[in-house]
């Protein structure tokens, strides 16, 4: 019998996704994966030992020293011969806060996990906003709250608003894993955002206006409307105005129990 696979615990996504010479660089990019990018980023950019960085990301200093190997020569050929890096792939699973898959217990996502103790029952489903004053904030890798919704049986049985202390981007996908979220509504959202999420199991429904409640409402209803490719650049490009897209009408279906 096989044995299992053993994913690589990493803390967060990458914010950016990939790096282009400024020359243009029309060569094939070179893929470093999440779990190389996390090695790399523990040992030069924390400056942990590489026994540190196993038990950070829950494997052995051998397997560490293959990883940041293999990620340096990555980044040395990206750097010396002008190539396109992208950042995507890999064998990890987010870091949700658990206390056995973090060595830190300042961890931000295990003090949220901490505060949030209420247990999600068997078929309780929790939906997760992003919030301000009412309405769904339409920049997630700026949102400074989110309203969480358990909902059981199609009905809504509690809600709570988290404030997110100030984590951005590819850190608020560990903030709704380690809130135990099923699905998030949310205006614009960048592709790692998108790919965070992702790789939390978190079903997305983007490019969604006006007020959280009746957008949690109409999800459960099984007719929100949201667009399944939304995209949102303005935080790559500088921007201050939203520009991420059009909304399109679209039906509950990523849950079964959306449909209540």
């Amino acid at each position: 019998m096989a044995r299992p696979k053993k994913y690589r615990n990493v803390c967060h996504f990458p914010q950016t996704q990939g790096f282009v010479p400024i020359d243009g660089g029309g060569a094939a990019a070179v893929l470093l994966t999440v779990d190389e990018y996390e090695a790399v980023r523990l040992i030069d950019k924390e400056c942990l030992s590489q026994e540190q960085c196993g038990r950070q990301m829950g494997i052995a200093r051998t397997t560490v020293q293959w990883i940041y190997s293999s990620a340096r020569k990555k980044l040395a050929d990206a750097l010396v011969d002008g190539l396109p890096l992208r950042i995507e792939g890999g064998e990890y699973q987010l870091c949700g806060g658990e206390r056995e898959f973090r060595s830190c217990g300042g961890c931000y996502k295990y003090q949220i996990r901490q505060q949030y103790t209420k247990a999600k029952g068997e078929h309780m489903m929790r939906i997760a906003v992003t919030y301000e004053a009412g309405k769904i904030f339409q920049h997630f890798g700026h949102t400074g709250q989110f309203k969480v919704y358990d909902v059981e049986a199609g009905e809504i049985k509690a809600s709570e608003v988290v404030d997110t202390n100030g984590q951005g981007h590819g850190a608020l996908a560990g903030v709704l894993k380690a809130l135990g979220v099923d699905a998030l509504i949310c205006g614009g959202i960048g592709g790692g955002a998108r790919a965070a999420l992702e790789a939390s199991g978190i079903q997305l429904y983007g490019g969604v206006t006006g007020e959280a409640d009746e957008a949690v409402a109409a999800l459960l209803r099984g007719g929100l409307a949201y667009d399944p490719d939304v995209r949102c650049s303005h935080h790559q490009q500088g921007e201050d105005h939203h520009s991420c897209g059009h909304h399109q009408q679209g039906q509950c279906r990523g849950h079964q129990s959306c449909q209540g």
